[in-house]
C-alpha cells in the first residue's frame, strides 16, 4: 500500500503553531493550558510543533519562579518542539533590574535613559538603593520601585509594589519587595533565560486554515506589535539588535501607535501577532492574545494554527474527544 506522503505533488501537512499569551506569574493556568494544548491537538502535531510565548512570564500573579521554571525546563521535556520566548516589556525591566540587558552598543551609560522620564521619578518611587542602581536602566529602577499612589485607576486594582506590579515576582523568589537581594536570589538559569529571550522572532511560512483553503503567511512575532509610520525593515533591525540605548521599547510597551498592522505589511501576507495589551483581539491577521491581561479570574490564552483555534486554561477537559482523555493523567 503506498504511502500517503509519497504519492507525487501530496502537499506537506502545515506544522501546527501555538502562540501563548501573557502568563504573569500564573503557574497553575500554564499548566492547566499547556495540558489542554497537549490534550487537544494530535500527538504527532504537537510533539513538533512550534510553540511561541508572547512574553510578559512575570509579576502580578504568585508564582514567577515557577513559571521561568517551566518554560526552561521545556526544551529538554520536548525536545522535538522548537521553542521561541519573546520579552515583554515586563522582562525587559526585570532583566535591566538583574543586570542581565545587553550593554548599549554606542557605549553609552544605562542611567542616560532616566532624563526622558526624570519627572515621573517621585510619583513611581524609581528604585536608589545605593551601589546597585548608578547605571541601571530606567526600566529596571522603575520595575524595582515603590509607587506612591497605592491604586491603578486604570485597571481598577491595588498596585503590586511598583508600577510593573512587581512585587509578587520579589516574594516568589523570598525577597522583600524592592530589594537588591534579588538580584543574588535569581538563579543564573534564569539569568540566562532574561538575557537570551528574543524581541521579534519571525517565520517566512506559516498556514492557516480560510474557506478557501490553505493560506500561506508570513508570521511576525513581537509582544506588543509594530508601530504604524516607521518602515518595517528598520524597526525589525533594530529590534533584532535588542538596542538599549532607548528609555523605552514601543514594540514591547506601546499601546495604540503598536495596535494595527503597518501598512507596507499588506502587500504580502502577514501575520502580526502580540500579547500585551489585555484583549484576545483577531481581526484579519492581527492577532492579539492576551486574555488574561495579568488578572486572578482572567483565563491565559494561546492561538492555535493552522486552524486559528482558541484554547484556554479554563477550558473544560471533559468535553474533549475521549482519546485524547488519558493526556493528563
Amino acid at each position: 500500500m503506498e504511502n500517503q506522503n509519497d504519492l507525487p505533488n501530496h502537499p506537506p501537512k502545515p506544522r501546527t503553531v501555538c502562540c501563548v499569551g501573557d502568563i504573569h506569574g500564573y503557574i497553575t493556568k500554564l499548566r492547566n493550558l499547556w495540558s489542554n494544548l497537549e490534550t487537544l491537538i494530535p500527538p504527532p502535531d504537537f510533539q513538533t510543533a512550534l510553540v511561541i510565548f508572547l512574553g510578559d512570564y512575570c509579576d502580578r500573579g504568585p508564582d514567577t519562579r515557577h513559571v521561568i521554571d517551566f518554560l526552561v525546563g521545556l526544551p529538554s521535556r520536548y525536545p522535538n518542539q522548537t521553542h521561541v520566548f519573546l520579552s515583554g516589556n515586563h522582562e525587559f525591566a526585570f532583566a535591566a533590574f538583574v543586570g542581565v540587558l545587553p550593554l548599549p552598543r554606542d557605549g553609552s551609560g544605562f542611567s542616560e535613559t532616566w532624563q526622558e522620564y526624570a519627572a515621573s521619578e517621585e510619583r513611581e518611587g524609581w528604585f536608589k538603593e545605593e551601589g546597585f542602581y548608578e547605571d541601571m536602566h530606567l526600566q529596571g529602577r522603575r520595575w524595582a520601585g515603590t509607587i506612591k499612589v497605592r491604586f491603578n485607576a486604570g485597571k481598577g486594582i491595588e498596585y503590586k509594589g511598583s508600577i510593573y506590579d512587581a512585587g509578587t515576582t520579589f516574594e516568589s523568589y523570598g525577597v522583600q519587595h524592592g530589594s537588591s537581594d534579588l538580584i543574588r536570589a535569581v538563579p543564573d538559569e534564569h539569568k540566562k533565560f532574561l538575557a537570551d529571550l528574543v524581541w521579534v522572532h519571525e517565520e517566512d511560512d506559516v498556514c492557516l486554515e480560510t474557506e478557501e483553503g490553505i493560506k500561506h503567511c508570513k508570521l511576525i512575532a513581537v509582544h506588543a506589535g509594530l508601530e504604524k509610520g516607521k518602515p518595517v525593515e528598520e524597526q525589525l533591525k533594530f529590534l533584532k539588535a535588542r538596542d538599549t540605548r532607548v528609555p523605552k521599547v514601543e514594540a514591547l510597551g506601546g499601546r495604540k501607535s503598536v495596535w494595527d498592522i503597518p501598512e507596507e505589511l499588506t502587500e504580502y501576507p502577514t501575520i502580526v501577532v502580540s500579547g500585551h495589551h489585555a484583549k484576545l483581539h483577531i481581526e484579519g491577521l492581527r492577532l492579539i492574545i492576551d486574555e488574561g491581561g495579568g488578572f486572578e479570574n482572567n483565563a491565559v490564552a494561546a492561538v492555535v494554527l493552522p486552524s486559528m483555534k482558541i484554547v484556554r486554561d479554563t477550558d473544560i477537559l471533559a468535553e474533549q474527544p475521549p482519546e485524547f482523555s488519558g493526556a493528563l493523567a
